[in-house]
C-alpha cells in the first residue's frame, strides 16, 4: 500500500459553508489523517492529508464537489510523499 501526501487549496464560496467540518469528516471516513483550514484571504480553504493513494484519489474527487451550500470554483491540489506527523485528522482555527 503506497502512503502519500496530498495538498490542496480550495477556492469560492467554500468559508462559512461547513466545508471544513464536512472535509475532516470526510478524511475521518477515508482513513485519512491532516488537517484543514481557512486561509486568511476569507476565499479559500487549505488542506494536508495523508493516507493510502485510494484514499486520497477518493477526497480529491469527492473536493470538487463538497458539501451543499459550498460552490467549488478550483481545487488546486499535488501529490507529495507522506511524512507521517499525523495522528487525526483535525480542523486548524484560521
Amino acid at each position: 500500500m503506497t502512503v502519500e501526501r496530498l495538498t490542496a487549496r480550495l477556492t469560492g464560496r467554500v468559508q462559512g459553508v461547513g466545508l471544513r467540518w464536512w472535509v475532516r469528516t470526510t478524511a475521518e471516513e477515508l482513513g485519512l489523517t491532516g488537517w484543514v483550514t481557512n486561509a486568511d484571504d476569507e476565499r479559500s480553504v487549505e488542506l494536508v492529508a495523508e493516507g493510502p493513494t485510494e484514499a486520497l484519489d477518493r477526497l480529491e474527487s469527492l473536493l470538487h464537489h463538497g458539501p451543499p451550500g459550498a460552490r467549488i470554483e478550483t481545487v488546486d491540489a499535488r501529490r507529495l510523499p507522506a511524512s507521517g506527523e499525523f495522528e487525526r485528522f483535525g480542523i486548524v482555527r484560521g
